[in-house]
């Protein structure tokens, strides 16, 4: 239901985050940013639908939560196997490409984890909008918005910060 609410809202949000978007490319663009660079921070609106059609793909996986590999039982009796459990919040930084914050989200989520997403500052202001727009769609389907945070982007200090949470980080990307 979370995942569904997404992909509706990213639809129904697609000016608004057009709107961030620009002022996104215009200030990159205004630093001197490459075009290649620019092409990777676009997110118009069919990149926006794109990014839909993304997260609906996801939702029409298995479950991965709770999924059993084969058991085997070792020569002193144990018996041994995989399970798929959530590891529990993952961080993950990453670089200009806005749709990066979506997918990330929508993978953490279905497999059951909170995430802490730090983009790149070239896409600040696209990633503020798609931050509240997966967080209102977590409410919406009764879920924890927390359970999905943006990370203002910073210096590197940030990025030692963010990684040295210790007891509050349980993988970091």
């Amino acid at each position: 239901q979370a995942l569904a609410e997404i992909a509706a809202r990213l639809r129904a949000a697609t000016a608004a985050i057009g709107d961030a978007n620009v002022r996104d490319l215009e200030a990159s663009a205004a630093a001197g940013v490459t075009p290649a660079l620019l092409d990777r921070l676009r997110m118009d609106a069919k990149v926006v639908e794109a990014t839909a059609r993304a997260v609906e793909h996801v939702m029409s996986l298995p479950d991965p939560v709770g999924s059993r590999g084969p058991m085997q039982r070792l020569p002193n009796g144990l018996l041994t196997g995989r399970e798929r459990l959530p590891l529990g919040v993952i961080g993950i930084i990453y670089e200009s490409r806005p749709n990066v914050t979506v997918d990330a989200a929508v993978l953490c989520l279905k497999a059951g984890n909170a995430v802490l997403l730090r983009g790149g500052k070239e896409a600040a202001h696209t990633n503020l909008v798609l931050g509240r727009i997966l967080q209102e769609a977590l409410e919406a389907a009764r879920l924890p918005g927390d359970a999905v945070q943006i990370v203002p982007p910073g210096d590197r200090e940030s990025v030692r910060e963010m990684v040295g949470l210790t007891g509050l980080l349980d993988l970091g990307i």
